[in-house]
């Protein structure tokens, strides 16, 4: 079910922005910045993207926004206006009960997106089998990639045998691990190689707070004695929604290094740098309380949004916020993209 080109680009490794939602000020969809910040991540040299995920608020479903089926189409549209080629992956979030997911992934699948990242959280009241059964009733819609979302913005924690009954699932093509916890990392990655699948499962990093490093180490694991390999290849990352041009450079540049096996020391500093913007951006002094409105504000400030607004009143930047995102925007300015979105924002919005 999954384009070939599409399925090589996904196991070779690439940068997938989790794409926000712009709006107005009185929190309606602005769509002329909903098509900017697609064009600007297609144009920054991201290698997909990802739509109606947790960046792009979960809320977008809920029936008085009603967003979710506008949000990816316009995405789409702009995918098929700037003729993307073949391996550019189309990436649908999903969520929900099993009758609402396998919704949204008959209408991704129609209208034209690769794979569906399926969230299991909001679920609780769902045992891990019920979870496992969701996915096998979802994956014979849409080719799937599994995501551990961190407990602190709705996720739950999962088992080491959770991990290893999904990735045993055909169709299953990949998992974003974003848990920001090492422990529960490596618990997906052995499940991985420990299942006979263990070759058609892409891993991608959506561990904000650890991303270089997670790109650079390889994971070596014991399976019935012998060692088996598996490397982080990409990442699929709110925090890449950002000066994502500059991040498309430095992954060539992790990919290189990693490659060679020659990791300078410099690389891991420019990690602990992108840490400390992402504490800023994500809010992490706050329990994340602010992530989404962090990443809208840097957005805000290049002029690719309007303002930071979420859907919701509560969801907005945390007392302190934006003085931390003045901090690490002057600490670190070789990792922002401003004069790139400059250059071309006109072209963009219009």
């Amino acid at each position: 079910m999954l384009n070939e080109d599409v399925k090589q680009r996904l196991h070779q490794g690439t940068v997938i922005p989790a794409h926000p939602l712009a709006l107005t000020s009185n929190r309606k969809l602005d769509i002329a910045g909903q098509r900017a910040l697609t064009r600007y991540y297609i144009e920054a040299g991201a290698g997909g993207v990802a739509v109606g995920v947790h960046t792009t608020q979960f809320e977008i479903r809920d029936p008085q926004f009603n967003l979710y089926e506008k949000v990816l189409r316009l995405a789409i549209e702009e995918m098929k206006r700037k003729n993307v080629p073949r391996s550019f992956i189309k990436i649908a979030g999903i969520c929900g009960p099993v009758d609402q997911a396998l919704k949204e992934a008959e209408f991704a699948k129609g209208i034209g997106y690769d794979l569906g990242l399926l969230s299991m959280g909001g679920l609780r009241e769902l045992s891990e089998a019920k979870l496992l059964e969701r996915t096998r009733k979802v994956a014979e819609v849409i080719p799937i990639i599994g995501f551990y979302l961190q407990p602190a913005v709705g996720g739950r924690k999962l088992s080491y045998k959770f991990w290893k009954s999904l990735a045993d699932i055909p169709n299953v093509h990949a998992i974003k691990i974003a848990p920001f916890n090492r422990y529960l990392t490596h618990d997906v990655i052995r499940a991985v190689c420990n299942s006979d699948r263990n070759k058609e499962i892409a891993i991608y990093t959506g561990n904000d707070d650890n991303i270089v490093n997670d790109l650079l180490t390889t994971f070596r694991v014991d399976v019935n004695g012998e060692k088996v390999e598996k490397k982080i290849v990409g990442g699929l990352l709110g925090h890449w929604s950002v000066w994502t041009k500059q991040v498309v450079k430095l992954f060539e540049v992790i990919c290189m290094q990693r490659d060679s096996n020659q990791v300078s020391s410099e690389l891991l500093t420019i990690g602990q740098e992108i840490t400390d913007a992402n504490a800023a951006f994500f809010d992490a002094a706050n329990d994340f309380k602010g992530s989404i409105a962090g990443v809208n504000e840097v957005l805000r400030r290049q002029g690719l949004l309007q303002g930071n607004w979420c859907l919701l009143d509560k969801e907005m930047l945390s007392p302190k916020q934006s003085e931390e995102i003045d901090r690490v925007y002057q600490a670190y300015p070789h990792l922002n993209d401003d004069a790139f979105v400059k250059d071309n924002i006109d072209k963009w919005l219009s």
